[in-house]
Parts: C-alpha cells; sequence; structure tokens
C-alpha cells in the first residue's frame, strides 16, 4: 500500500513510522521541517523526527522511552572485525616478509661460504700445482745430473740394465728412426715405436732410451719425473706418459664424438677407431661398472642441454655424478640470478 503522507500528518504514531521506508521517512522530515544530512542513516532521521514531534506535543515524551527504539547496528563491530583483520593480514604480511628476508639472507650467507670454499680449494690447487712443479723440476734436474753422469762414466759399478753400455748398438744411428712425439695421439706414438722396435729388432732394454729422445710437452715433463730405474723401463716410462694424458678425458670424449669415417676407411676400419676413442675415454673416467658407464651418460647429456656458462661452471667442477652436476648447476643458476636482480634494481634506481 503507497505511504500516503497526508494520513501520516493526520494521525501520526511510532508503529506507522517504524514501517516507514527511509524515503518515507524523509518526506515526512522534510513536511515538518526538521534538519537533517542526507547521508544520515534512516535511524537517526526517524530519531530527529521522533523528537521533533515530541518537541512539538504531537507525541508523549513516553515514546522516547519506549518506542524509539534504534535497531542494533553491527555497522561498528562490522568494522571493528575489519580492522582487526587487516591487522591479522598485515602482521602476516610482515611475517612473511621477513621470513623472504630470512631465507634471503641464509641463501647469501650459503653463496658467500660456498665462494671462500671454492676460493680456499683454488688457493689449495694452486699451491699442491706449485709443489707438484717444482718437485718434477728438482727431480728433473736431479734425473738429468744423473743421466749426465752415466754419460761420463761418473758412476761406478751401476747395474748394467741401467748404465748407457750399449753392447754393441748403435743408439746414435737408430735414433733417427724414432717416429714424431704427438700430444694429441700419444697411443699411436707408442704403437708405431712398439712396431718399429720390434722389426728393427731393437734391444728391448734400450727402448727407453730411443723412446724418450722425441718426447715434448707434458711427456717430457713426465720423464723427467721418473726415478732412473723407472725411466729405463719402457713399459713403465708408457704407463706414467699414457696415465698422464688420460687426465684430460674431455679431449677423449671429443675425440669419440668428432670421429668420423674417412672416405679411405672400411667401416670395420671405423668402427674399431671407434671403439678405441669410447674406450680411451671410458678409462680417463675410470669407467669400470655399469653405473659409472650410466652416470658418464647422464652426466654428458645433462651438460648438452644446459647453457654454455652453467657448462663452463661444471667443468671447472669436475663433477662426475649427476646428482651432484644438478646441484652445481642450481648453486649457479641462483647465484647468478641474485646478481643480475641486484644489478636491474640498482639500474632502476638511478
Amino acid at each position: 500500500m503507497p505511504f500516503n503522507l497526508d494520513k501520516f500528518v493526520a494521525s501520526p504514531s511510532v508503529e506507522e513510522l517504524d514501517s516507514l521506508k527511509k524515503s518515507e521517512i524523509v518526506k515526512v522530515a522534510k513536511h515538518y521541517g526538521v534538519e537533517f544530512q542526507p547521508l544520515m542513516r534512516k535511524d537517526e532521521i526517524k530519531r530527529y523526527v521522533l523528537e521533533y514531534l515530541v518537541d512539538e506535543s504531537i507525541l508523549p515524551i513516553t515514546v522516547l522511552e519506549t518506542a524509539i527504539t534504534v535497531p542494533t547496528d553491527n555497522t561498528f563491530e562490522l568494522k571493528r572485525l575489519e580492522i582487526e583483520m587487516n591487522k591479522e593480514i598485515r602482521l602476516k604480511e610482515i611475517e612473511r616478509e621477513m621470513q623472504i628476508m630470512q631465507m634471503q639472507k641464509e641463501k647469501e650467507e650459503r653463496e658467500m661460504q660456498w665462494k671462500r670454499e671454492k676460493e680456499e680449494r683454488e688457493m689449495q690447487r694452486e699451491k699442491e700445482e706449485r709443489e707438484e712443479r717444482e718437485r718434477r723440476e728438482e727431480k728433473a734436474r736431479e734425473h738429468e745430473f744423473r743421466l749426465k753422469q752415466l754419460e761420463l762414466g761418473v758412476i761406478k759399478g751401476s747395474d748394467p740394465k741401467i748404465g748407457l753400455d750399449t753392447g754393441g748398438f748403435n743408439i746414435s744411428k737408430h735414433v733417427k728412426f724414432v717416429p714424431k712425439f704427438q700430444e694429441d695421439n700419444v697411443e699411436k706414438f707408442f704403437n708405431h715405436f712398439e712396431k718399429l722396435g720390434q722389426q728393427l729388432k731393437w734391444p728391448r732394454d734400450k727402448w727407453s732410451i730411443l723412446i724418450q729422445s722425441n718426447f715434448t710437452g707434458k711427456a717430457q715433463e713426465v720423464y723427467s719425473a721418473l726415478s732412473i730405474e723407472d725411466s729405463m723401463d719402457c713399459d713403465k716410462v708408457k704407463k706414467a706418459i699414457l696415465q698422464a694424458y688420460e687426465l684430460v678425458p674431455e679431449a677423449y670424449r671429443q675425440k669419440f664424438r668428432k670421429y668420423r669415417k674417412a672416405d679411405t676407411q672400411t667401416y670395420v676400419e671405423f668402427a674399431y677407431q671407434k671403439e678405441r676413442h669410447f674406450d680411451r675415454w671410458c678409462a680417463s673416467k675410470k669407467v669400470s661398472t655399469f653405473d659409472t658407464l650410466r652416470q658418464l651418460m647422464l652426466v654428458e647429456e645433462f651438460k648438452r642441454c644446459v647453457n654454455d656458462d652453467i657448462k663452463t661452471h661444471l667443468e671447472e667442477n669436475k663433477a662426475d655424478n649427476l646428482k651432484e652436476v644438478a646441484n652445481l648447476a642450481d648453486q649457479y643458476a641462483l647465484t647468478h640470478k641474485f646478481s643480475k636482480v641486484g644489478s636491474n634494481s640498482k639500474t632502476r634506481s638511478v
């Protein structure tokens, strides 16, 4: 039923006023000239109207005690709850930010520790290399001195196997047949030398004197570091030099991967050489079980899938286990991610 202002004015009552909508109460207030703010709530405007009606003796004063019942308003309670909720949310955000800061701090500490350990390892490695180099140089000087003594006949009563008495075998005549030593194909050199030694019937105890005449680079260093007795044993010389060159497995890996069939080769010859390169690679990595072979293949494939920076980092650390390699890659990526973030932040601040 539509609101009738004239009917209400003719017979105003609290019950009728309570049943009105805000827009209808506004009409009543305007009719009586009651001042109010448009943004006021319905209950507040109704209270002003009742107070006016009581002041004008239109309604008894008792209505203010009994009839003016402002409905319970949950606005303030809701506001309080909202403030508390926002406060709780903010506290959680602060707590989370502190956790992130703590985690970042711990990461930075781990990175610093890792860098310190790496520097210490590098310093230790350089120290060991320096000591090893000095030791080799000292042994080389000692070895050269002993050889000179042997040549000049200074050492008396030596084992004839160690001396340079050729027993009628002219070393200078045969040394020209010794093949040229090539560091990139050490095994080929030894195979060629051994075939020549057998074909030319060189005395076995003279092989070491002949073979060392063409050594260069690392082979020369290894030979100089051997004792006099070992340096006169061709098998021991060969073993020591092969072991030294097997310390660079990456070269064997690349030979295996890059080796291609030549036009002059048969497929059997190609397969044989391919197999030899693979065996050399495995031997250089000390692969002797299925698990070590499995790790070799997995690590190689992992390195093939990462970018060059990470691959170089992994090569420097010489990890042979897939799990170790993956952890090193994660550490490197995390370290450089934070470095890039810090660099970008500085750039934006400028």
